[in-house]
């Protein structure tokens, strides 16, 4: 019987996959390995199959990339407002967010 790991880091595991895939074992072999390894912490088969993808395609960094989200158009002075509003009118709770 194997140890197990408890609360790897995410770029721990995806380090694990990119080492496997290099050394040409099948993603369902990785993700029994990671499995067995991780036990509830491990991702899912999906989740490897798709980390293999990408490392397939030329992707080198096990790290999360930054997301380049569309900034919010809630400013904290709505925001403040709105909860002003709120505790004398809901109705106009309503209408600042529809």
């Amino acid at each position: 019987m194997f140890k197990t790991i408890d609360l790897p880091a995410s770029c721990e595991i995806r380090a694990v996959i990119k080492f496997l895939n290099t050394r040409n074992v099948r993603p369902c072999e990785i993700y029994r390995q990671i499995s067995e390894t991780y036990e509830e912490n491990a991702m899912s088969e999906g989740m490897v199959r798709k980390w293999v993808r990408m490392f397939n395609e030329g992707r080198e960094n096990v790290h999360d990339e930054e997301h380049r989200e569309r900034p919010s158009l809630i400013t904290e002075e709505l925001a403040r407002c709105t909860i002003h509003f709120a505790g004398n009118n809901p109705v106009i709770l309503l209408i600042v967010w529809t």
